[in-house]
């Protein structure tokens, strides 16, 4: 194996994925590397998701202006991406419901949102319960919004596309393999792989989710951020089910503050039907199994005790959701019975089959709060992209050239090409839309 590199990527997720692509036609004479710990691309929340390409109507277009514009246009790049490659991509919008008067006037701050991040008259609507039940007659609310600009794929088929594009423009990616250690040495980066191998680059760039702020920490950047995690679950829905909606539908938000999701009705690309995610907290990235938790319950919690966490565990608000959440996981009924608040023809009992779960990991500041928003922090030698979660698999191709372009604009990463063709994009004029 070739041992020096000019970028490497860790993460193979669905953005650093889109990095290695957007790179390897801007960079097509430099030695790309991409490390993935896992077996495949996509392993854990890139392919472990509810597969919506979401519209911008839940972010703050002055506090998220960089999310809701990536989303905005990540739907137009995927479905031409999608359309390019013959994968799967349905235009199925989704509800979002109000169970009172409070959730209907989040739905009302929801439509202005929406509409300042590009979205127009025919893409979203604001319902009451009378409207939406001519439509959807199984759901009960108060209020609803349709947003119709809002569609489903698979980002697991998306994301092994886009590496073998990768591939093809000469990138290498190393599977089953895992970053142990980064040093700085000569004006290089030395990263210890598996414990055994060693490979030197002269830039990295960590897109790695659940462990980023581990790879940050790595080489000394971050360091007043802290990570918790949540394992998302879902149930599947028995197939005489499936026809009871037209298409998803979510719930307004309790708890904002917090990533606690009210579980939502999920209709995935290829028609089956869930419910799910709910967030019960978990101590590793990869706590799907109760032994591994156990092995990293020790490290985990230390770790919080001795960072901004230990406020937010110690919040009595936080303890009391979390309960709510585990309880959710330990009782399937306690979990189904938050969507039959929206869908009353629900029956626990006919719903059996767990579905596939996913790991999100939040950041926390020094103060014990959430982070709402991406992290981007850099040294000379390298970038890290942190608390890059929903939207993020959305946003991924917009993102991921923004990123690109940004490196190229400091400096820390020369391309030869700025305006090269990018499958069916210039790369131009994605980074000008992402500026307008």
């Amino acid at each position: 194996m070739v041992h020096n590199f000019d970028v490497v990527i860790v993460g193979g997720g669905i953005l650093g994925t889109s990095i290695s692509y957007f790179l390897s036609h801007l960079n097509k004479l430099k030695k790309i590397l991409v490390i993935e710990q896992a077996h495949s691309v996509a392993f854990h929340t890139s392919g472990r998701n509810t597969g919506k390409v979401h519209a911008p109507y839940l972010y703050n277009p002055e506090k998220k202006r960089l999310f809701a514009k990536t989303a905005f246009h990540g739907y137009e790049m995927w479905e031409k991406y999608s359309e390019l490659r013959k994968l799967p991509f349905k235009k199925d919008g989704v509800i979002e419901v109000s169970l009172d008067d409070k959730g209907t006037k989040v739905l009302e701050r929801y439509l202005k949102w929406g509409k300042q991040n590009g979205l127009e008259e025919e893409d979203i609507k604001l319902m009451d319960k009378s409207e939406l039940k001519k439509i959807e007659p199984e759901i009960k609310c108060e209020g609803a919004l349709y947003v119709y600009r809002d569609g489903s794929v698979d980002y697991s088929l998306l994301t092994h596309s886009l590496m073998e594009d990768s591939i093809k423009q000469g990138v290498k990616f190393l599977l089953d393999t895992k970053v142990s250690s980064i040093r700085k040495e000569k004006g290089k980066l030395k990263i210890e792989l598996n414990g055994e191998h060693e490979i030197f680059t002269r830039f990295l760039i960590n897109a790695a989710g659940g462990q980023a702020i581990d790879i940050a920490h790595e080489v000394g950047i971050g360091k007043n951020f802290t990570d918790v995690h949540f394992r998302g679950e879902y149930w599947k829905a028995p197939k005489e089910y499936h026809n009871l909606t037209k298409t998803s539908v979510y719930s307004v938000p309790e708890f904002p503050d917090y990533p606690f999701l009210d579980p939502h009705w999920i209709i995935r690309v290829d028609g089956s039907c869930e419910i799910g995610p709910n967030a019960v907290p978990v101590f590793s990235p990869y706590g799907y199994s109760k032994e591994e938790n156990i092995k990293e319950f020790i490290p985990k919690v230390l770790e919080m005790l001795n960072s901004g966490a230990r406020k937010t565990i110690f919040n009595r608000q936080f303890q009391e959701l979390a309960i709510n959440e585990i309880q959710s996981s330990m009782s399937k009924t306690a979990m189904i019975e938050r969507v039959k608040r929206f869908l009353p023809r629900i029956d626990a009992n006919r719903i059996t089959v767990k579905g596939t779960a996913g790991i999100r990991s939040s950041v926390i500041d020094e103060d014990g709060k959430f982070v709402p928003d991406v992290i981007l922090l850099n040294d000379e030698r390298s970038f890290h992209i942190l608390n890059y979660n929903s939207p993020g698999a959305t946003g991924a191709l917009p993102f991921s050239a923004h990123i690109v372009n940004s490196l190229n604009q400091t400096g820390l990463l020369e391309s030869e090409d700025i305006n090269a063709s990018c499958g069916p994009w210039k790369f131009g004029d994605i980074v000008e839309k992402i500026k307008n």
